[in-house]
């Protein structure tokens, strides 16, 4: 173990003990830059690193960096997946923290800087690392050598294989591998511009058009002179290309499963020309370890000598590699100089992404000015300051910030200066004024310029200070050079030559953010030291990795917001990999039409095919690929395509079941032996269907094989196998055949993802395949529920996932979770209302390498930028281990894909297709006006506008009346009773009707008659009255406008102790009646409904001694109010002394399976009114009906006599009088010179009239 305070030592216990000490790692905290450094003395293969921090104390590392390396002198750091190089550590003291590595280690040094600790305490740390071994053959190439191996048979032929190795270098170009066939088959491996690329062809042949040529790019930056590993899996035509834990998979061109080789393989370089056709490459020049092809450890042959002819080099060098990595906010490299000499030598390499960037800077002795050179655009710039303005020299170089080692000469002398770059012939400057130069003391690389002290004063001087960071450079250095002397860089470090700040000895820590490129849609990646950007210009997309679509999915999408007719972009996958293209859209009111055309609009004409060769139409639409349209298609709620073939002497299907001689292709590539007219499944044609065929022996009009022109035409409107791609024709090699087609264009409309629903009933889940989803990901769905909590989808990796839900904590919350290798993170959307309100709601979620984000419906965005160098890993398995969702779903997309929730629904297992739930088909319904509420897992029932209460609103809620008591309910406040009583002083009264409706429904249970069941009046004359007569039957009376209305209801008596139920309903002038008596509990209702036959009968109100229950008069509640009081006051009166009381009925029914068909009109039985007796109930308004057939009769013929004499006075009415729509009285009760108030009891209490219009 090394430290960079306490040098080399075994420091003991730093293996995470569990139990008691003080064991662990804890640096001077003077020392500026601490690390701890692991030898492992042989190379190692790390799988993961793991940390904790020291016991028992408030030290332990939030943040750190790897490095590793095979020389104490020369490190890499690690950089996780998106670039990032800092690791996440401790957040206490005792848990262990482990990173498993998405690529091993090859390295026996291991360097652990912490960046960041526990503000609370100090650097604590103990570390373990989880590997193996590594044993290796090593060879050296210095660009002349090469090996080669020789197959036992002169060729070999392989289906599969395996090439594997390591290497490094410091070199951008040179071929790693090769090897050939004569048959044209071919694999080179090599290093171009610091990237390895890959050439594989598994043959070519004249025959085929497709041409074998594969080439693959992977990597970048691979001059770095550190260990890269790379394998290649071959299965005939794929391939899986693996370079430092970046994977690439792809299928290579050609018809060919493969692989040929001659002779021999070569490695680091081609031995010699002869019989090879690869074009001159350069030859590799560094160091590879551990070559394999197909198990055979080549190098292992090469190190014994084993393989012939042999040429290779020496053993394995490391060559000098020391650069320096400017990576802070004020960086600074202070190197000396020799004094007052009039000749000015400085060199150095470099290399970054940045576009700006101080350089180099020195001040002249003797105040005779500066020299300052800076990173400018890509370019370098000299100003030498002796004068005013200072002297520029022309700009030499080109996009140096291409991040590759870029080596810059400065010689500068009195009155000219001279500047180099990558050896070539600088541009040589004179100013317009001579001046004179002194070289000062101090140089400064990377920052640092003259502060107000004057120039040469030192840093610990106070004459200068550090660059602002908006101009210091980022970047590395290596092979600095001051007066034609190298600087010392190990003194450096030691502050024994010059001084530093913010910078990292023995290492680059560049990366290439844009490889690979995390730019969608063909996004152009633009880098810095630090970060990235994409310019979406061009691609149709945008967002931070132009991964969102500029265009809408279809031309309905676009009808929807007020488009008219016209050429649109549509981008059917959204967010998907597939580009938009341009269609037409017809735009009608009722739906969108979109069109798409192609080249087979007009006819083509076909000849000269047979079946062995047959003709094929491919179908070209227009600015799309065949994917394209399939995803519009596929999206659409309905399309068709015109497809018309005509034919002389060519057949189609040949025989009604035989194989066919021509057809069409669809989606997918798939055959298809129907044609216009005639659904899928079927090898028929239209006339086929219609049984009109030219001749009926076939099913196609062509298949008769007629010396004429004879057509099958109609639609193809199946939607899942459009659109057309090809049409084959196959029978027109006879004499005098031949045959023409011509298709139409794919015409679509509607969406069908939206409405791809389902609902979860108990604690289900769909699961689908594993996605990998690249760097960027969108999620869109609707959701519907009265659950309080659940979570809507969540996808689980080994340590990463994603979850969105309804918080359990908050309804109105809508959660987005994730840990996507930065930690836990989630962004929540607030609503003032909350989300279990059993209607639709909108979410939409994103995440990529720059933020995360959320919406719901139409709030607000909650945006959460990411940290700096994130990364997103978002390949995992989907997983339910929440609380589950209750609810329905729909429209899920996921980065542009709609997943099929229906296809996926199981209703055995609680998903069902469509938002459906308990409250469909309940078990037990709702009864007495109770309303159902779906819960999705069960249902309940909302009593609040029922007169009843109870689990199913069955219970009854009724009271006693002894006599003299009474109940009245004030419908309106004192206050605006007050009022309205002003207002109908005011105004005349109108005839017509106060109100246009009106529900009345009570239950009541009595042995005494006459009675008032029940009273409702106005500040008018109006009032509506259920009355029992002396003989015990019901009467109903209306009073609306300048006339009563008297309705018998029952003709037989209804004090006969047993309940009765009485529903009331007006709708204009038309008045429904239902009287509920009963015979069984079980059954139920038994009873007429219609006009009322009038009938004038005398009355008398004595009072009322009984039983009412479930009072209800439209959305009031009496009863209810008053013995199931909310907490809101309400304005009711009582006289006497009022029971609660259910009145012995048997709506008070248990829940059950048997219930399922019992209605709240089930009566007692007669004999003990609690227990209720069967024997004698009947249905009141079916011996009603045979009591009053002469009534009917009689009554059609006066109203029959009635028109008559309406029609009379419409044709002779004079001026002024009233026409009215109401029905007649049947007869006025008190009589032409009464007033038309009806008579009030001493029992009735005095009833207030209520303002026109309630």
């Amino acid at each position: 173990l090394y430290s960079s305070s306490i040098g080399p030592r075994v420091a003991p216990g730093l293996t995470m003990p569990p139990g008691t000490g003080s064991s662990g790692w804890s640096p001077d905290p003077s020392d500026k830059q601490p690390w701890l450094q692991i030898d492992l003395m042989q190379k190692h293969k790390i799988n993961a690193v793991a940390t904790q921090g020291t016991y028992n104390t408030y030290d332990w590392v939030t943040h750190y960096i790897v490095l590793y390396g095979d020389h104490p002198s020369s490190w890499k750091p690690f950089f996780q997946l998106g670039s990032n190089w800092t690791f996440f550590g401790n957040v206490n003291e005792s848990g262990v923290v482990r990173h498993d590595l998405h690529y091993p280690i090859l390295a026996r040094y291991i360097r652990i800087i912490p960046r960041a600790w526990n503000p609370r305490g100090k650097i604590g740390l103990r570390l373990g690392l989880y590997g193996c071994p590594y044993w290796s053959d090593v060879l050296y190439f210095d660009g002349d050598d090469a090996i080669s191996y020789r197959f036992r048979g002169k060729t070999v032929r392989t289906s599969q294989d395996v090439f594997t190795f390591s290497f490094k270098t410091m070199e951008r170009e040179g071929l790693l591998m090769h090897g050939e066939g004569s048959q044209g088959d071919y694999i080179t491996v090599e290093l171009k511009q610091a990237q390895l690329v890959l050439h594989i062809s598994l043959g070519s042949s004249p025959l085929y058009s497709s041409q074998g040529h594969t080439t693959v790019t992977v990597g970048s930056l691979l001059d770095d002179q550190h260990w890269h590993s790379l394998r290649i899996d071959r299965h005939g035509h794929h391939v899986n290309l693996s370079l430092d834990g970046e994977v690439k998979r792809f299928r290579c061109n050609g018809d060919f499963q493969q692989l040929d080789l001659d002779t021999e393989l070569f490695f680091g370089g081609v031995i010699s020309q002869k019989n090879q056709s690869l074009v001159y490459r350069q030859n590799f020049r560094g160091c590879m370890e551990n070559i394999f092809f197909n198990r055979v450890n080549i190098a292992d042959l090469a190190r014994r000598r084993k393989l012939e002819p042999y040429l290779f080099g020496r053993h394995f060098t490391d060559q000098p590699y020391m650069p320096i990595t400017f990576a802070g906010i004020n960086n600074y490299l202070q190197v000396p100089g020799i004094p007052r000499r009039n000749r000015l030598s400085v060199s150095f390499k470099f290399r970054s992404w940045d576009t700006v960037g101080l350089l180099l800077y020195t001040s002249f002795a003797e105040h005779l000015g500066s020299l300052e050179m800076v990173l400018s655009n890509g370019q370098v710039n000299v100003s030498i300051q002796p004068t005013r303005p200072p002297q520029l020299c022309p700009h030499p170089g080109y996009r140096l910030n291409d991040g590759f080692w870029h080596m810059v000469e400065l010689v500068a002398r009195d009155g000219s200066a001279v500047i180099t770059i990558d050896d070539n012939d600088g541009a040589e400057f004179r100013v317009a004024h001579p001046f004179q130069l002194r070289t000062g003391t101090q140089y400064f690389f990377g920052g640092g310029r003259p502060g107000p002290g004057g120039g040469g004063a030192g840093w610990g001087a106070g004459g200068t200070h550090p660059l602002p960071a908006s101009t210091a450079f980022h970047g590395c250095l290596q092979s600095i050079s001051v007066d034609a002397q190298p600087v010392e860089l190990d003194l450096l470090r030691q502050e024994r030559l010059g001084k530093y700040s913010n910078v990292f000895f023995n290492m680059c820590s560049i990366t290439d953010r844009c490889t690979p490129n995390l730019c969608e849609h063909g996004g152009r990646c633009l880098q810095s030291w630090d970060d990235f950007t994409c310019v979406c210009d061009l691609t149709g997309y945008k967002g931070e990795t132009c991964h969102k679509s500029l265009y809408k999915e279809s031309c309905d999408a676009y009808r929807l917001s007020g488009k008219t007719s016209g050429n649109f972009t549509i981008d059917p996958d959204g967010s998907g990999p597939l580009k938009p293209f341009t269609v037409y859209c017809d735009i009608r009111e009722d739906r969108a039409w979109t069109i798409v055309r192609h080249n087979r609009h007009y006819a083509t004409r076909v000849r000269g095919s047979s079946v062995d060769r047959p003709f094929l139409g491919a179908v070209e639409y227009w600015n799309a690929s065949w994917a394209e349209v399939a995803a519009l298609a596929n999206g659409s709620e309905y399309c068709e395509q015109h497809l018309e073939f005509s034919c002389y002497s060519s057949r189609l299907l040949n025989t009604p079941y035989g194989p066919p001689v021509s057809f069409w292709m669809g989606r997918h590539d798939q055959r298809h032996y129907y044609w216009g007219g005639s659904p899928p499944g079927v090898q028929r044609c239209a006339c086929g269907l219609d049984k009109n065929c030219v001749d009926p022996k076939y099913f196609c009009n062509c298949d008769a094989d007629h010396a004429q022109w004879r057509t099958d035409k109609g639609l193809l409107n199946f939607v899942d196998h459009l659109p057309v791609t090809q049409v084959v024709v196959g029978d027109t090699n006879r004499s005098q055949s031949e045959a023409q087609f011509l298709l139409g264009p794919l015409r679509c409309y509607g969406d069908r993802n939206t409405w791809n629903t389902v609902s979860f009933n108990k604690g289900a889940s769909l699961v689908f395949p594993t996605f990998l989803a690249n760097h960027s990901l969108d999620i869109s769905f609707y959701f519907r529920t009265t659950a309080l909590s659940g979570v809507f989808l969540e996808n689980w990796g080994c340590r990463n996932y994603i979850r969105i839900e309804l918080n359990s904590r908050a309804t109105r919350d809508v959660v987005f979770a994730y840990d996507i290798g930065n930690g836990d993170e989630n962004l929540t959307v607030r609503s003032p209302v909350p989300f279990s309100d059993d209607e639709w709601h909108q979410v939409k979620a994103e995440i990529n390498v720059k933020l995360a984000r959320l919406r719901v419906d139409k709030m607000p965005w909650v945006v959460r930028l990411a940290p700096p160098q994130s990364y997103v890993r978002l390949e995992a398995e989907p997983g339910h281990r929440l609380h589950p969702f209750l609810g329905c779903l729909r429209a899920l997309r996921v980065n542009g894909q709609t997943l099929n929730l229906e296809g996926k629904a199981n209703e055995t297992e609680g998903v069902r297709v469509n938002c459906t739930g308990y409250c469909q088909y309940p078990r037990v319904p709702c009864l007495n006006s109770g309303l159902c509420v779906e819960r999705y897992s069960h249902y309940t029932c909302n009593c609040s506008l029922s007169a009843f209460d109870g689990p199913f609103c069955n219970r009854d809620i009724g009271a006693y009346f002894e006599p003299g008591t009474w109940v009245r309910y004030n419908i309106l406040p004192a206050e605006l009773s007050a009022a309205r009583a002003f207002a109908s002083i005011l105004s005349q009264p109108l005839p017509g009707y106060n109100l246009t409706s009106e529900e009345l429904s009570f239950s009541f249970r009595t042995s005494t008659a006459p009675a008032v069941l029940l009273y409702v009046s106005s500040f008018r004359r109006d009032y509506v009255a259920v009355l029992i007569r002396e003989d015990g039957s019901l009467q109903l009376r209306y009073q609306l406008g300048t006339s009563p209305y008297v309705f018998p209801l029952t003709t037989a008596p209804v004090t006969d102790g047993r309940p009765h139920r009485i529903n009331i309903t007006r709708i204009n002038r038309t008045l429904y009646t239902q009287v509920l008596p009963c015979r069984d509990p079980l059954l139920g209702p038994r009873a007429g409904t219609g006009m009322i036959d009038p009938e004038i009968q005398k009355y008398n109100t004595p009072g009322f001694s009984g039983c009412l229950s479930g009072v209800k008069f439209n959305s009031i509640l009496p009863f209810k109010a008053i013995f199931r009081p909310s907490g809101r006051p309400a304005p009711y009166r009582i006289k006497g002394e009022l029971v609660e009381s259910n009145c012995a009925s048997i709506w008070d029914l248990a829940p059950g399976p048997s219930l399922s068909r019992v209605l709240p009109s089930a009566c007692g039985r007669r004999g003990d009114p609690a227990k209720g007796s069967g024997r004698g109930c009947r249905r009141e308004t079916h011996s009603q009906l045979f009591s009053s057939f002469p009534l009917v009769v009689t009554f059609l013929l006066l109203l029959l006599a009635g028109l008559l004499l309406l029609l009379y006075l419409h044709h002779h009415r004079y001026k002024g009088s009233y026409l009215t729509n109401e029905p007649k009285a049947v007869q006025d009760y008190h009589g032409p010179g009464k007033p038309l108030v009806p008579h009030k009891d001493q029992n009735l209490p005095q009833i207030l009239e209520e303002a026109k219009g309630e």
